[in-house]
């Protein structure tokens, strides 16, 4: 039998400072505000820009895989400022001319073209976002969710039309790590 390591990790609210290094978390600001660094820094240049309400159901607080988009900012926020939970890692795209790779970590070329080195399962943070706000995530960051408690939950969504056919590139922790993670109010990711 396969000996089973846990990590657990509480996941702390997600604010401007403790989210900044996966984007930002954008909250209501007074009508009038000119437009500034406190707004969602958005590149949708590689696309038609897709804005909707995703209906998500049965999302349980646990993940065995991680996805990034490669070409796209993405904004996601809960409809009524319910609390939910995302799982991320730092955008590990690596420019086509600076792959030679000193580290000693894998490289993979993803089915979209772009290449990538594979997030560590001790790189996941994971936050909850709660309140009328929402986060934006940089090009390339890793994500696991939304999750939530509910048996469903409406989250509104800016990315691309064509975000999950074109740029869509998962991670599977327990197939390329030997590792599931399942989540509460802290995650427990076990495994290998």
């Amino acid at each position: 039998m396969e000996s089973i390591r846990v990590l657990t990790l509480k996941a702390m609210e997600a604010t401007p400072s403790t989210f900044q290094d996966y984007g930002q978390v954008v909250e209501a600001s007074p009508d009038g505000q000119e437009f500034g660094p406190h707004d969602a820094q958005l590149d949708l240049t590689q696309g038609t820009p897709r804005f909707y309400i995703l209906r998500l159901e049965n999302c349980p607080l646990k993940f065995a895989s991680i996805t990034h988009h490669a070409s796209v900012t993405q904004c996601i926020g809960s409809v009524g400022g319910h609390a939910w939970y995302l799982g991320v890692a730092k955008s590990s795209i690596v420019d086509s001319n600076e792959i030679k790779d000193n580290t000693g970590k894998k490289i993979v070329q993803s089915r979209s073209g772009h290449s990538y080195v594979p997030p560590d399962i001790e790189d996941v943070q994971v936050f909850k976002i709660a309140g009328s706000k929402f986060v934006k995530l940089n090009r390339g960051t890793w994500h696991a969710g939304p999750l939530f408690k509910a048996d469903s939950m409406d989250f509104y969504n800016l990315e691309l039309s064509n975000t999950n056919e074109t740029d869509h590139t998962t991670h599977y922790f327990k197939k390329n790590n030997g590792v599931k993670s399942p989540m509460a109010e802290s995650i427990m990711i076990y495994g290998y």
